[in-house]
């Protein structure tokens, strides 16, 4: 089995180079990318320090594996997506049990047009038995009728699947999906009750979410083998419910079994929060694969349909060696840049070595110091779990210095830690020191700002996203006496 996807000059697959080049310089805030066409990938890069072989953080994007496992278990006969919800979870059944509630079917689940009137991801995961807690809320609207986009749908398909098969979503799928694509390493986030979260928590690389909408992209073949059935790839892209009006929106084209439909006619896609997108445009015989830390998702959509998508020619176009030859120098060169500033301070040599200490905080910040000398911070951390206790952070100046670090791992979206980081610090002014923490398997970048005043420093963390606020308060130390 081939351990990578063929590869090709774009103009030999009918596109110029030109028009990648051209998109390469108007995107922002990627982290990878990978253009096929007719099969072979044409362009792809990543922004060190992302790379190639290091897994990123799908979120949302997982739903639509968790769909193609719905899809293969009704190929098994082992359900239909007529199925009630309530045959699968009678034991967490309410004593009562709605007209709404009991018309809620599997396909429903799919569409995410449960008939709740909210989202209801939160109240499902603040009790300790998510399945009870999903099926005691209110179900406003008849199921079929109103699209929510509801995450906690996606872990009742989950959940269904591992009560049908004995086995979590990762290890149904291997055998069945991952293996064929010559996809290893996959890693699914589990809830405590055993089941892969569904809806998040799926981690690959750029290449196997491109493998994935190369399957997609060919009716659910793959070197001569039907991994999934093509009726299922034809259900799960189609329209199933209707989730908007602005034709403007890549929100708003129709929703399917798990994938959202785009603006260009036929296209469709799977993605997750801050830019992970598996884009397939089968007019064009054309998949996408990007990984990023947006704040905007539609940008970088917008600018696949304004110059990728017109610029897929039928047959293959002349020879440009010049061109190619500028697109590969673009893409070899391709950095997260490190923050600029003075590699040194007047401050730095009577701070290094000094141990800052901070009042009880929400980061359990216990202390810390700098060494500037030796471009480390060292600092403590309260509490339980893998952040506990004293460790050290090594940083790079007009570099990144590879390492790991729970100290940027408390996203709200991203509670595990430590996390793998790149780290680049520089003095922005003459009393403030920058650290960016760059969690390169994930989309989080933080920013911590230390500003030094007499005996005392200020920190103010920054992220690039966040599902809360993207500026925690700052907090403040002082000099240990």
């Amino acid at each position: 089995m081939p351990t990578s996807l063929p590869r090709a000059t774009p103009e030999s697959q009918g596109i110029p180079s030109t028009a990648i080049s051209a998109f390469l310089a108007r995107v922002q805030d990627l982290h990878s990318f990978m253009l096929l066409r007719h099969g072979a990938v044409i362009a792809e890069g990543w922004w060190y320090p992302y790379r190639p072989e290091t897994p990123h953080m799908l979120f949302s994007l997982s739903k639509s594996f968790t769909s193609t496992a719905v899809g293969l278990a009704v190929a098994e006969d082992r359900l239909t997506i007529a199925d009630p919800l309530l045959k699968f979870f009678p034991a967490d059944a309410p004593h009562q049990v709605s007209p709404n509630l009991a018309a809620m079917q599997v396909r429903h689940l799919l569409s995410m047009s449960t008939g709740h009137d909210q989202d209801t991801t939160w109240q499902t995961f603040s009790k300790r038995n998510p399945f009870k807690t999903f099926l005691a809320l209110p179900v406003e609207h008849t199921p079929g009728t109103h699209f929510v986009y509801n995450t906690a749908a996606t872990f009742m398909l989950a959940a269904i699947v591992q009560q049908l098969t004995g086995q979590t979503l990762l290890d149904y799928l291997t055998p069945r999906l991952f293996e064929p694509l010559g996809i290893q390493g996959a890693t699914w986030d589990t809830h405590p009750n055993g089941v892969n979260f569904g809806g998040w928590g799926l981690h690959l690389t750029t290449e196997h979410i491109a493998r994935f909408g190369q399957l997609y992209l060919q009716q659910g073949q793959w070197q001569g083998q039907q991994l999934i059935p093509s009726t299922w790839v034809e259900q799960a892209t189609a329209k199933q419910v209707e989730n908007g009006t602005d034709p403007n929106s890549d929100w708003a084209q129709g929703y399917g079994f798990q994938f959202w439909r785009c603006q260009p006619p036929g296209a469709y896609r799977g993605d997750g929060a801050f830019g992970q997108y598996c884009v397939v445009m089968p007019e064009k015989d054309a998949v996408l694969a990007i990984t990023g830390g947006l704040p905007d998702m539609q940008p970088p959509l917008q600018l696949v349909w304004e110059y990728l998508l017109p610029a897929m020619q039928p047959a293959a176009l002349p020879t440009d060696p010049a061109a190619h030859a500028s697109l590969l120098q673009s893409l070899h060169s391709l950095a997260l840049i490190p923050p600029a500033g003075d590699p040194a301070s007047p401050l730095a040599a009577r701070l290094s070595g000094q141990t800052f200490t901070f009042a009880p905080n929400p980061e359990t910040l216990h202390s810390l110091s700098f060494d500037f000398t030796a471009r480390q911070l060292r600092y403590r951390l309260l509490g339980g779990g893998p952040r506990r206790g004293t460790h050290t952070l090594a940083y790079g100046h007009s570099s990144w210095v590879e390492g790991s670090s729970p100290l940027a791992a408390g996203s709200t979206a991203d509670p595990r830690s430590p996390r793998k980081v790149a780290t680049s610090g520089t003095w922005c002014s003459s009393d403030t020191f920058r650290l960016i923490l760059c969690q390169y398997e994930t989309p989080f970048i933080a920013t911590l700002d230390f500003t030094f005043t007499g005996d005392q420093v200020t920190l103010l963390p920054r992220f690039n996203v966040s599902f809360g606020p993207t500026e925690l308060p700052p907090l403040v130390g002082r000099l240990r006496s």
